[in-house]
């Protein structure tokens, strides 16, 4: 009797043993799957360890419509800050952009990314002026500018700067940053592209950024 009873416990504690591994390999498992999602493998963007909220702000688009923050919501935004008078910089940043927006379109992902310009010249930029210049790059880039304080407001949230810089003929310049800023989903600074933009590599990053890649 001893003898049966003492066979019916052994072969009962190995049978435990795999329950209790199995039970803790599914919670592993599960935990796995309900983590945060591996981040986008990107070539050239620089993504910041974790994004960053962005502070309330208000510009005036080249359509006369206010765009704030919440406007950043929904898309992936490219965010590049320059001026119109610009002589080689901001021109040759959109036409990359412009090449990298006709990249994300072949792949139908232009409904998932949009791509803004801001003026931090609003003295020279009016409406109208700006609709002019982004639209001969592509009209489906967004455009605005604002006053010195709104635009101070919303640089500095975005880690960039510019300053006016007087010329010798009376007029003056702009010193800007020549990064692009990449703003999630959820409106929040979540990395930067620096130049030189090369299409290929930004398109390929933004595509990965979109899950898409």
């Amino acid at each position: 009797m001893k003898l049966t009873r003492s066979r019916g416990r052994i072969g009962a504690t190995p049978l435990i043993i795999i329950a209790a591994v199995a039970l803790a390999l599914g919670l592993w498992a599960g935990s796995r799957r309900i983590g945060p999602p591996a981040p986008p493998v990107v070539a050239t963007a620089i993504m910041y360890p974790a994004p960053q909220p962005i502070g309330p702000f208000t510009l005036r688009r080249a359509d006369g419509q206010a765009l704030t923050e919440s406007d950043l919501r929904g898309h992936w935004t490219i965010a590049f800050f320059g001026f119109t008078h610009c002589p080689d910089i901001c021109p040759t940043t959109l036409a990359a952009f412009k090449q990298v927006w006709t990249r994300l379109a072949s792949q139908g992902k232009t409904d998932q990314v949009q791509f803004l310009f801001v003026s931090v010249d609003p003295q020279r930029d009016t409406p109208e002026q700006l609709s002019r210049y982004v639209g001969f790059f592509n009209e489906d880039f967004l455009a605005a500018t604002g006053t010195d304080d709104q635009l101070t407001r919303l640089t500095r949230s975005l880690g960039l700067v510019y300053a006016r810089i007087p010329d010798e003929s009376g007029g003056y310049s702009v010193d800007h940053s020549a990064s692009a800023v990449i703003i999630d989903p959820q409106g929040r600074r979540a990395g930067l592209f620096r130049p030189p933009f090369e299409p290929g590599p930004v398109s390929a990053d933004i595509l990965a950024l979109t899950g898409s890649r």
